[in-house]
């Protein structure tokens, strides 16, 4: 598979449109090397100066089209607040209005033109969503097939560019870039990602090459080595498992979390529950049952023999359904106090949610919530020990782990709160039993626990 390579909005020199005309005048106006502007932009301004101021003395028509979008007060071109300067000095588009029929603007959103200045951009100004409306949002992009590009404006009007694409996402009052979307969030550790958030790479050195962003939509397996990243690409938006940050550049991206997020489910529908924060969205009722095969249904069965299912396996779990996926699935619901229906040995939304997080009560009727069930010496399950959950089974662990001598990652703790300085020093103790590789990756298994507890 071929690796893309992300570009932001770069306008045309020859180009008439009201767009690149305006952005060859930021360009032009940018900020000089010496007071923080982009090298690359400096040996430009003074071409484009001149060719503007050519074309105005030659009356050609593109040039004459561009003089007139230059011109100030033309309403075909929104003014930029002088705060545009935040992108305006590299060859990228920079921040922009959001584009469209003025009798139309986005939901919520301000007339076309209006671009908030940095003193704007605050948890009070800031429109509220939730992580299930980022991600709807987002799937209508992937659902209409949006043709990347970064001199165009969807329907919507935002910029058919990464960063436009997560203004989109985010419902942004105006069009950002990769140098201003981390105004908007808050960075977070890549352990604490849950759908909704974004992966972000800024190269200030030169910002046209390899600067990218993309959307987490939920981690792919347990590994947490690649995730559903949803994102603005050529030839157009796309839903695709992305080994972690992204194909290139990897370690340089980082996780922020939106400013404006509020509570709110991140499931698939399907029921009245809504699930917990953090669950892996749901794959769809037609991954399971009779007839299927593929890698959910393992995942499914090694979840569940996690949660207690190992006696209804004979063999596997593998990724062809069977009476036994059905009949764990069964006993697991059972173990919730599900009755009829909800209790059919096929995995539904809040199911699947209550695998993937590690809640709810294990087949055998201990709770996942921690609690006095926490005092057992047997296995608790993997779902436990992920990032984002808090139990007494983490601080079981950690306390265990200190008396072991494994503890010296701890800066404070250990506490019911899994850390990365959990993970490294389980890592420290897999490795200490002579363990390499995926046996060593610093998440307990059944016998991790029984070795450190025995």
């Amino acid at each position: 598979m071929s690796v893309p390579v992300f570009e932001e909005f770069e306008p045309a020199p020859d180009c008439g449109c009201p767009g690149c005309a305006r952005h060859r005048r930021d360009l032009a106006l940018g900020l000089p090397v010496r007071a923080g502007g982009h090298p690359a932009a400096h040996g430009a301004r003074r071409a484009l100066v001149l060719v503007t101021a050519a074309g105005a003395v030659l009356g050609g028509g593109g040039a004459s089209t561009a003089a007139t979008a230059l011109a100030p007060g033309t309403p075909a071109t929104p003014a930029v607040p002088a705060d545009a300067a935040l992108g305006s000095d590299t060859p990228q588009g920079g921040r922009a209005p959001l584009h469209g029929p003025p009798a139309a603007p986005a939901d919520g959103a301000p007339t076309p033109g209006a671009v908030p200045t940095t003193s704007q951009i605050s948890t009070e100004t800031l429109r509220k969503t939730t992580r299930t409306e980022i991600v709807n949002r987002a799937k209508k992009w992937v659902t209409a097939q949006v043709p990347y590009s970064m001199e165009k404006y969807w329907s919507d009007g935002y910029r058919q560019d990464c960063s436009g694409y997560i203004s989109m996402a985010w419902n942004l009052r105006s069009n950002e870039w990769t140098g201003s979307l981390d105004r908007f969030a808050v960075r977070i550790d890549r352990t604490e990602l849950q759908p909704g958030d974004i992966l972000l790479f800024h190269n200030p050195a030169n910002p046209t090459r390899g600067s990218h962003v993309t959307i987490f939509g939920g981690w792919t397996d347990y590994t947490h080595t690649s995730y559903i990243a949803y994102e603005q690409t050529k030839p157009r938006t796309r839903k695709q498992a992305t080994p972690m940050a992204y194909w290139e550049n990897s370690a340089r991206y980082v996780a922020y979390r939106y400013k404006g997020l509020v509570s709110g489910g991140t499931g698939a529908g399907g029921g009245t529950t809504a699930p917990p924060a953090g669950a892996a969205a749901y794959p769809g009722g037609s991954k399971f049952g009779p007839g299927a095969d593929n890698a959910h249904v393992t995942r499914l069965g090694r979840m569940l023999v996690d949660r207690g299912a190992k006696g209804f396996y004979a063999t596997g779990p593998g990724p062809k359904w069977g009476e036994a996926d059905r009949r764990a699935t069964r006993a697991f619901q059972l173990a919730q106090g599900w009755k009829g229906r909800e209790a059919d040995g096929l995995p539904g939304p809040h199911t699947w949610a209550l695998l993937v997080s590690g809640q709810g009560r294990d087949i055998g009727g201990s709770s996942g919530s921690g609690g006095s069930s926490a005092d057992a010496t047997r296995f608790p399950g993997r779902g436990y020990f992920r990032p984002g959950q808090s139990n007494a089974y983490v601080e079981k662990l950690g306390k265990q782990l200190v008396k072991r001598g494994f503890g010296k990652h701890y800066l404070s703790g250990p506490g019911p709160r899994w850390t990365e300085a959990d993970r490294r020093n389980v890592e420290a103790f897999q490795r200490a039993q002579g363990w390499r590789g995926a046996a060593a990756d610093g998440h307990p298994g059944p016998e991790t626990w029984r070795r450190l507890f025995r």
